[in-house]
């Protein structure tokens, strides 16, 4: 049970965006006072994303469209946490990236080079459109010798048509060629929280997160060390929460759930 005590630090936020606070491009309902309860306390939040495409200015341009007010700052994705992993692993190298802005950006930003010519890394992400030349670059620059890096592992994302393929399809698709797994940075690896509570300067001892699947958010946060909230709202039901052999702290039916209470969310 997690400790209540008034003397304990208040806690700080993280949840999913996707799934936690919209729906593609619509609101999810009391996903707008929820956040607006942390900011007038101040609770310390940061958003996440799996999904690479975007730099935290192109999602906070989006999030505005649906009505949510969210600082860049707070906003942490996959490309982010990227970007992170490989300026520890190996400052100012070099990568051949399949992905868009959000992904590229981050890594100029740490100060890599972009090349196909023997790079350090082979960099996947997100992608609207997928090109067979660059996956056949990828795929032969892995098997010089280039080392094998992907945003996260999700096999499909979501569209108005139906499902598209993702990042983790074409990684299969690349090891299926070479024989060679990637290293996947994003959810459900812990390492995605744990460059997020940095960022933010943060301590998993007092940090929650807040997800809409088990495979993924759940499991990652328990991983990391953090109290977890599944909501309703997106992947997982009550139903199939049983089917897995760990469980949230607490399941609730949505962020709604959470008004008037974010200061105490477990009492």
């Amino acid at each position: 049970m997690a400790n209540t005590d008034e003397q304990t630090p208040g806690w700080t936020y993280l949840m999913d965006m996707d799934g936690v606070l919209v729906h593609e491009e619509h609101l999810i309902p009391g996903a707008d006072r929820f956040l607006a309860e942390l900011q007038e306390s101040g609770t310390p939040f940061i958003v996440l994303t799996n999904n690479s495409i975007r730099t935290p200015r192109d999602l906070r341009a989006r999030l505005l469209k649906s009505g949510l007010d969210i600082p860049e700052r707070s906003i942490w994705t996959s490309a982010l946490a990227t970007a992170t992993f490989l300026r520890n692993q190996r400052p100012e190298g070099t990568a051949y990236v399949v992905g868009e802005s959000g992904l590229t950006t981050a890594l100029h930003d740490i100060g890599y080079v972009l090349t196909d010519n023997d790079p350090d890394y082979v960099v996947l992400g997100e992608t609207r459109t997928y090109s067979f030349e660059a996956i056949t670059t990828a795929i032969r620059l892995v098997e010089r010798g280039a080392r094998f890096i992907a945003t996260n592992p999700d096999a499909t994302g979501p569209s108005r048509d139906g499902s598209l393929p993702a990042t983790g399809s074409v990684a299969a698709l690349i090891t299926r060629a070479t024989g060679r797994e990637p290293y996947y940075v994003g959810k459900p690896n812990p390492l995605m929280m744990r460059s997020a509570l940095r960022a933010i300067g943060a301590h998993s001892e007092h940090t929650l997160m807040i997800g809409d699947r088990m495979d993924t958010d759940v499991v990652s946060g328990l991983e990391a060390g953090l109290q977890t909230i599944l909501v309703l709202t997106g992947i997982s039901t009550r139903e199939s929460v049983e089917a897995f052999p760990y469980r949230p702290t607490v399941v609730l039916d949505s962020v709604a759930d959470l008004v008037g209470r974010t200061a105490d969310p477990f009492a």
